[in-house]
């Protein structure tokens, strides 16, 4: 055997020696635990208390949009305090009833309480309208003159390649 293979044998041994060592001493010490662990006990949703949980959040929002003008409840500006309070407070009782959230029940109920309040708030569609003459011949001559452009630089690029050669 070379010197040199049975310098690497040795340094091998010695490594496995010495990662076996330390595996023995940090396994007193070590708290990774190879035994199978269950998943924590899941809590049931309680939907009948979030139902009333939700309804006193939608109360409290009726509440405070009593006390803004109903023809500014369609202008964002106006309502976000309110709106972000009545999320808010769907969320946390969601959470504190053990339940996701947004889940089908607040999200029914959410959309009930947009229909009350927010039904009229509908944009106006977007009538949608031609260029004016002049500038859609202009996006429509670009492409033509571009294509014509690059198909005459291909021939005389072709017709160079003779020359070049």
């Amino acid at each position: 055997m070379d010197t040199n293979e049975l310098i690497a044998l040795k340094l091998f041994i010695v490594g496995l020696l010495v990662s076996a060592w330390m595996m023995s001493k940090s396994s007193a010490t070590d708290s990774f635990n190879l035994e199978p662990t269950f998943p924590s006990q899941r809590r049931i949703c309680n939907e009948s208390r979030l139902q009333w949980e939700v309804e006193v959040c939608g109360e409290n929002f009726t509440r405070d949009m009593a006390h803004i003008d109903s023809q500014y409840w369609c202008n964002l500006t106006h309502i976000i305090r309110e709106y972000h309070l009545f999320t808010s407070c769907t969320e946390e009782k969601s959470l504190v009833v053990n339940c996701y959230w947004p889940n089908p029940l607040v999200e029914g109920y959410m959309i009930r309480v947009h229909k009350h309040f927010f039904s009229n708030c509908t944009v106006e569609q977007v009538v949608w309208l031609d260029p004016p003459d002049d500038t859609l011949t202009v996006l429509i001559l670009i492409p033509v003159f571009l294509t014509l452009a690059m198909i005459a630089l291909v021939v005389w690029c072709s017709k160079r390649s003779d020359l070049l050669a």
